[in-house]
């Protein structure tokens, strides 16, 4: 039986980055993968649909290449191509990983917990000091009639041609990017969402001008409708409207209704317990209710977001007294055409808890550096409360590169998130779009 000092199992961010910093630490590590190395995000979430995106991106460029006094039209588009650069560089960043493990011992199979600090795969056993679960999460389903009939996100990743139209089922993160990009392709798109607003996680505010953006560019969204049932054959959705019982038809219906657990087998065994919802019960450390075993990431329920699995892995295995990550300020993005990225509190989250606030805005239409671009359409938002130092709360972006400027929002709110310290101490570069950012602080 061989011995490390630390098993992953799961080679998702969540694992494979963790894994790669103990073993440089000298530390024997082992890392456990039944299927391809970067796990979800690599493999069929984060990375291919960006690659998506930047194609939708392109394609709205040249659409609008007048305007900056270039004569160009877009003659067609293949998406097949755009699907083969998406798996090329998918394959690139697989075989970047394999590098970054080389200080590993990869196990190829399924692993299986025996308890006292030992694992399974295939007819070999290996035991550690700790034990990482990182075994990520699948797509989930509604359970109405015909379920069976919808795609996931996987299935459509995995698509070589576009329907001519789709019907997707929600809208959230994973909903409104696919239905921004198969709108760039020219799929006729239809969104069904159970909440009355599209993006529920995110300030209303910013979901509702999304909404309206997408809608502008012939996207149909029908928010508050609960869907009963896909027909047999998986080209029509019935849902409970405003008016009643209605159906929309299309040659594809795409289910993006949020993501369940990957569950390794031997939980019982180990003494590893499930919250209700049927997710890993994991304390602040991720430690869960076996000795020396830990779960983080999609695994555990608590922020399904691939670099939120790595930062709860820096703070599953900090030693005393180590600097780890905050996970209160855990900035999130959607990469529609625009972009949407928050961090922090909205204000619904801010009313519900009874804390009083202050809200300041900028508009990308006020900014040099994004009128030159030709991407006036956002603003940012900011949630400050009221004490002199104004302490930031939340803010909230929809405008061009959204996810970058967060970043600079995080980095504020992790270290001093005093919005009067911070407009008085930072300097921004002019023209730049991070002064949208500085003049709504």
């Amino acid at each position: 039986m061989s011995r490390f000092d630390l098993i992953v199992i799961g080679a998702g961010p969540g694992g494979y980055e963790i894994a790669a910093e103990e073993a440089a630490k000298g530390r024997r590590v082992a890392i456990v993968e039944r299927d391809s190395l970067g796990g979800t995000c690599l493999n069929r979430g984060c990375i291919p649909t960006k690659c998506l995106c930047a194609s939708a991106d392109t394609i709205h460029t040249v659409k609008n290449a007048a305007v900056f006094g270039v004569e160009a039209s877009v003659a067609g588009f293949s998406y097949p191509a755009a699907a083969a650069r998406m798996h090329e560089v998918v394959d690139g960043l697989r075989q970047g990983v394999e590098t970054l493990l080389s200080g590993c011992t990869v196990i190829r199979g399924e692993a299986r917990l025996l308890g006292s600090g030992k694992v399974a795969v295939g007819g070999d056993t290996y035991s550690a000091e700790k034990i990482l679960i990182a075994t990520g999460s699948r797509p989930a389903m509604l359970p109405v009639d015909g379920a069976e009939k919808a795609l996931s996100s996987d299935d459509v990743l995995a698509l070589d041609s576009l329907p001519a139209s789709a019907v997707i089922i929600g809208a959230g993160v994973i909903g409104m990017e696919f239905a921004s990009i198969l709108n760039a392709f020219g799929v006729e798109v239809t969104v069904i969402e159970y909440c009355k607003e599209i993006l529920p996680p995110f300030d209303r505010e910013v979901a509702k001008r999304l909404r309206s953006m997408l809608s502008r560019r012939g996207i149909k969204i029908i928010v508050g409708a609960a869907v009963k049932a896909i027909g047999s054959d998986g080209r029509s959705v019935t849902y409970a409207g405003k008016r009643g019982d209605e159906c929309v038809e299309a040659e594809s219906v795409i289910m993006a209704v949020g993501r369940r657990p990957v569950l390794p087998d031997g939980l019982d065994a180990a003494g590893v317990e499930l919250t209700e919802r049927g997710f890993i019960k994991v304390d602040t450390r991720m430690r869960t209710t076996a000795p020396g075993i830990y779960a983080v990431g999609d695994c555990n329920g608590l922020c399904m977001l691939a670099h939120a699995a790595a930062a709860q892995a820096r703070v599953a295995l900090a030693g005393d007294g180590e600097a780890v990550p905050d996970l209160d300020v855990m900035p999130s993005a959607v990469f529609t055409t625009p972009e949407l990225a928050m961090v922090g509190l909205t204000e619904e989250q801010c009313e519900a808890r009874g804390i009083e606030f202050d809200t300041r805005k900028s508009l990308y239409a006020a900014n040099g550096k994004a009128r030159a671009m030709g991407a006036t359409d956002g603003f940012v938002k900011v949630l400050t409360d009221r004490s002199p130092e104004r302490r930031i709360l939340g803010v909230h972006i929809i405008g061009a590169h959204a996810s970058d400027l967060c970043a600079e929002a995080a980095a504020i709110m992790a270290t001093d998130p005093s919005a009067t310290r911070a407009k008085a101490r930072i300097i921004h570069g002019h023209p730049t779009l991070s002064e949208v950012l500085a003049a709504a602080l």
